[in-house]
């Protein structure tokens, strides 16, 4: 579309099948989005279960078993629970696992309740009652951010229909106006300037994904 070269689209494949490596980022991202939902319904499962009078050992299992119901067996969440009882039941500490977890998944809530509950551990405190109510807490920043997500919905799919659209414009002016764009592919001073386009395009579709980017 900017240079109308076939040479150089050519030379330009490699980039192309380097794409999914650029979009690793992107995806875990997106994995990281969805564990840290499925991690506030857990934690809110656990904090009822903790109010209720359980260990903490058995409010997790019940957790476990409310994360199967509604996610299933393989989903991420219920596999983390799984491995993190399995870390009990070898006398690891749940501090310890819970520290495990956060460092894995990169989600910054899990950090924060695993710090909250060393801290209560070590300081002695009411450690049911601080980690419910720490539990609480969290997932109601996690349905913030959710809300804020679903609010922001048709604001991220305007941007992708907005960067689609100088596309089908060029594609458009070539179909129904053919040598239009001529003088921007065949002299110099129309390569520089499509190559400023590019540049600009891509700095555009950057600067509005940043715009829209929730931090999770």
């Amino acid at each position: 579309m900017f240079y109308r070269s076939g040479l150089l689209f050519f030379l330009s494949l490699p980039v192309g099948l380097c794409y999914p490596l650029l979009l690793k980022e992107e995806l875990k991202k997106k994995r990281r989005e969805e564990l840290t939902l499925q991690f506030k319904d857990a934690i809110l499962f656990l904090a009822s279960c903790l109010n209720a009078g359980y260990s903490v050992e058995n409010a997790f299992s019940e957790a476990l078993k409310e994360t199967d119901r509604l996610y299933g067996k393989e989903s991420m969440i219920s596999g983390e629970i799984r491995l993190l009882l399995h870390k009990i039941r070898l006398n690891r500490t749940v501090g310890d696992a819970l520290l495990n977890f956060a460092e894995r998944s990169g989600i910054r809530d899990v950090r924060s309740f695993a710090e909250v509950f060393l801290a209560a551990r070590e300081s002695g405190g009411e450690l049911m009652k601080i980690i419910a109510r720490t539990a609480e807490i969290i997932s109601e920043k996690i349905r913030i951010r959710e809300d804020i997500l679903t609010a922001t919905a048709s604001r991220r799919l305007e941007q992708k229909i907005m960067s689609a659209i100088p596309v089908l414009m060029v594609v458009y002016l070539e179909l129904t106006s053919p040598g239009y764009f001529d003088l921007l592919y065949t002299t110099g001073i129309g390569r520089i300037l499509m190559t400023v386009c590019l540049l600009v395009y891509l700095a555009s579709l950057q600067m509005a994904k940043k715009f829209l980017e929730i931090s999770v």
